[in-house]
């Protein structure tokens, strides 16, 4: 394993057949020769991965599932592995990290180039682990990026595909995960959204719906093999006003605007946006562009 001196986190290099190598790599379809790492290289030792791959594009609700799944495998100990992409990737990521969990991000550039470039990156490259098979200085191209789901699978016990199009780098992921045996998970959408046809395909194909990160774990390692209960140190729940429990009801798996939620609980907009405000600080709900609203991971 050598490290090469960059501005901000080493990079380190690791070749196929050294201490530390994932097996997982050998059985895939043209296995690398090396790797580069930045941030928590401790995690290319990750004994449970579960990847979560998705859409660019996400509905609301996939990208809230997306976080919400992130948040609480990696709470449960599970290494989150994702591509680091828009949307369903980095809702992931940042969910993983917000449970200050693992969580590994597949580059199709090089480490000290990540793409999208952004806070969250920076955050990946210290808290995470930047992962690629493509040298240091390598910029991001487009052939580039199927490539590395392949790499995705190979790091990773299952995957879990939260919203695809029919069309899409998700399913290719998903196909060379299952050609490797292992099992495919999605999270069921509307079957009248594109976003749903991808997912839609996979179940059909033998993948398996699931509705919680708990169940899940359950069918991926067995009933109460994980301890994802909250620890007795973890804070209290936070006492809710009857209107916030009432808000938080009327998103049960839904999206909707101040206007439709007020009408939901039976009272004026004003008082709704009031009850929504306290909500989107606690992180109980969140707030998309078009002023719609959803249910956070932190939601009860």
């Amino acid at each position: 394993m050598q490290e090469e001196q960059r501005e901000g986190p080493e990079i380190v290099e690791l070749c196929r057949g050294e201490p530390g190598w994932p097996g997982g790599l050998e059985t895939i379809e043209v296995e690398p020769a090396r790797l580069w790492m930045r941030g928590r290289t401790d995690l290319i030792d990750a004994s449970h991965c579960i990847a979560i791959v998705g859409s660019r594009a996400p509905t609301p609700y996939g990208a809230a599932q997306a976080e919400r799944f992130g948040h609480e495998l990696a709470a449960a100990g599970a290494c989150v592995v994702s591509g680091l992409a828009r949307g369903v990737d980095a809702a992931a990521h940042s969910g993983a990290l917000g449970a200050k969990g693992a969580t590994i991000g597949v580059l199709g550039c090089g480490v000290d180039r990540p793409w999208p470039a952004g806070k969250l990156a920076d955050r990946m490259g210290t808290d995470g682990l930047l992962l690629s098979e493509f040298a240091p200085g390598t910029s991001p191209r487009r052939h580039h990026f199927p490539l590395r789901n392949r790499i995705i699978a190979g790091l990773s016990d299952a995957v879990l595909v939260v919203e695809a199009a029919e069309a899409s780098g998700s399913l290719i992921t998903a196909r060379w995960a299952a050609d490797q045996g292992q099992q495919v998970f999605v999270i069921p959408g509307r079957i009248d959204h594109p976003m749903a046809r991808g997912t839609l395909a996979l179940i059909r194909e033998g993948a398996t719906p699931v509705g919680s990160p708990r169940m899940l774990l359950d069918d991926l390692y067995g009933e109460d093999a994980w301890d994802t209960e909250p620890s007795a140190s973890a804070p209290p729940a936070p006492t809710r006003s009857p209107l916030e429990v009432a808000v938080l009801e009327a998103l049960t798996g839904e999206t909707k605007t101040a206007a439709e939620i007020a009408v939901n609980v039976g009272r004026d907009v004003r008082e709704t946006l009031g009850a929504l405000t306290t909500l989107e600080l606690s992180g109980a709900v969140r707030r998309a562009p078009g002023g719609l609203y959803h249910r956070g991971h932190k939601a009860p």
